[in-house]
């Protein structure tokens, strides 16, 4: 090629046009772009003959300086008009080729896979535990095989309360003697996510604000509203000066997060062991089928006081509140979800509909 070429004399008007017309032949040679580049660099380069002859011809004499700027001149002018034209073929050349090698026959069937979904009971999960952490609250998690002082003694269920037989709580060891917990109790399959509070309590003392959302199981039978393994979220606050007031304001704003802004709840007087007083939890709907009204969404109190001193809290000094409600029943009242098996079957359309992030298309 011309960069091969041996040091140029610019006054040698025959080596100057041989070196022109081996550059010339390079360039009608160049069969791709990257070749073309590879042409450019060795007759235009810093090192190309051409471009250092013209370097020495400040050394010339006066007289010699216009023959050799001429013969240089007219030797780069035509070899840059030959590279712009030759880069212009290959250019055009390379384009046509990609159409043909990149073409995409859109005529020919394709296999379609549907987009990803999560189901709405995680996305909701999550969207509860969020609530509550931007409100300063700490998330709980406990066993879901819990032992029976947890889940009945520390929260004040007497030995014969009816939520204690097998009809309602399912036993690990069915009530025998052989799988009973060192200290003669039994273990369970947790009934609620209550037992979370007591083991909060204990491990990390008050003042305490936690949400315990979890999978809890229960003796049912699955139809469209019950199923024998549920999700439920607990909230438990214990401090200085607690009242009922602040219960009520936490759970508006609860259900204004599940809701929208026009969702309110309401308080009717009820009974639970482990709150005293205690309330049902009704929920002003407007999407309510027949028309906007109250339905229950879960229960809530005050912490008894039997509960805080058996979790080693001294009620004289500290009050409390808690509330709890189930995750599916919120999603169904959410999402006018008529049917359990909906829920819990597999189904993977009926996740689709609710896409990544739980709250539908």
């Amino acid at each position: 090629m011309a960069g091969n070429a041996p040091d140029l004399d610019p006054l040698d008007e025959a080596a100057v046009n041989a070196v022109r017309e081996a550059g010339l032949a390079d360039i009608e040679a160049a069969n791709s772009l990257d070749a073309l580049k590879a042409v450019r660099a060795s007759i235009l380069g810093d090192q190309a003959p051409l471009v250092t002859a013209n370097r020495t011809i400040g050394s010339l004499e006066p007289a010699q300086r216009g023959l050799a700027g001429k013969n240089l001149g007219q030797a780069r002018k035509v070899l840059t008009e030959a590279l712009v034209e030759r880069q212009a073929v290959l250019a055009a050349e390379h384009e046509a080729r990609m159409l043909v090698e990149e073409s995409v026959d859109v005529t020919l069937p394709t296999v379609r896979r549907s987009a990803g979904a999560r189901h709405p009971l995680e996305t909701l999960m999550e969207e509860v535990a969020d609530f509550f952490v931007a409100m300063g609250w700490d998330i709980a998690e406990g066993p879901e095989i819990e032992h029976e002082w947890f889940n009945f003694d520390s929260l004040n269920f007497d030995i014969d309360h009816p939520a204690r037989q097998m009809q309602d709580t399912l036993y690990i060891d069915g009530r025998s003697v052989g799988a009973q917990t060192e200290d003669g109790a039994h273990l369970v399959m947790r009934t609620h996510t209550s037992p979370v509070q007591s083991h909060a309590m204990l491990s990390r003392g008050v003042p305490l604000y936690v949400a315990c959302p979890g999978k809890v199981f229960r003796s049912d039978a699955l139809d469209a509203t019950h199923t024998p393994v549920f999700h439920q979220v607990e909230g438990l606050a214990v401090d200085k000066g607690l009242t009922m007031a602040h219960l009520k304001g936490v759970l508006d704003h609860f259900a204004k997060a599940m809701f929208g802004p026009e969702a309110k709840t309401r308080l009717r007087p009820s009974y639970f062991p482990f709150t005293e007083p205690s309330a049902e939890m009704d929920l002003w709907f407007p999407q309510k089928k027949g028309g906007p009204g109250w339905i229950e969404w879960g229960g809530c109190g005050m912490v008894n006081p039997n509960v805080l001193r058996a979790n080693g809290v001294d009620p004289e000094v500290y009050s409390g509140f808690a509330f709890g409600m189930g995750i599916e029943r919120t999603l169904m009242l959410r999402h006018g979800i008529a049917d359990m098996h909906d829920i819990v079957e597999g189904d993977v359309r009926f996740s689709q509909q609710f896409g990544v992030n739980g709250r539908g298309n």
